[in-house]
């Protein structure tokens, strides 16, 4: 008995543990029945999710270190990037000064936190027929949230591309099942 239920138990285990560490953005969520400003900025956002998502799944430590020349930042250092970006983002939404961040952390938690910053600004963003009500803050400064368009949301979704690409030259192409047009993922 004890032989059947060890495995058992484990097995539940790790499924619990996988459904609770399930990341934002293995697809674009439903589209919103109308468009406002609020919706449409969160859509960029989700659409950025979904790339980063999938751009930065299953990367390796030879992958990271990539770079692809010597004055280029390596794979690593651009995911340092966009978490930034992610937290001006975030920060915003949120209606906050933007503070650089100062710990340490692993890829995977730099990875879930990125996610989780734009799964948090586009939820709050998607509620808004008002955007015009969100700034980004540097300091004393204050800039529209017209700024997060063509600023961290345009250079961050750039800079998923770049990881798509970097991947793909180092040897580990993004899955091939993804669809960046419906923000989905062939079974």
């Amino acid at each position: 008995m004890k032989a059947v239920l060890t495995p058992l138990l484990l097995l539940f285990a790790a499924i619990t543990t996988n459904a609770q560490s399930k990341l934002p953005y293995y697809e674009i969520p439903k589209e919103t029945k109308e468009f406002t400003s609020g919706s449409v900025i969160s859509r960029m956002i989700d659409g950025l999710g979904f790339r980063y998502y999938w751009a930065t799944e299953g990367l390796t430590e030879k992958d990271l270190e990539y770079k692809p020349s010597v004055e280029a930042k390596t794979t690593g250092e651009t995911i340092d990037h966009v978490l930034s970006l992610s937290e001006v983002i975030k920060n915003a939404a949120l209606k906050v000064p933007h503070k650089k961040l100062k710990s340490e952390m692993t890829f995977t938690e730099k990875r879930k936190t990125t996610l989780e910053n734009l799964k948090q600004a586009s939820d709050i963003l998607r509620e808004s027929d008002d955007v015009s009500q969100f700034k980004i803050i540097f300091g004393e400064k204050e800039f529209p949230l017209w700024n997060a368009i063509n600023g961290p949301i345009a250079d961050a979704i750039w800079h998923a591309g770049q990881l798509a690409s970097f991947r793909r030259a180092s040897g580990n192409p993004i899955n091939s099942k993804i669809n960046h047009f419906t923000g989905t993922v062939r079974k």
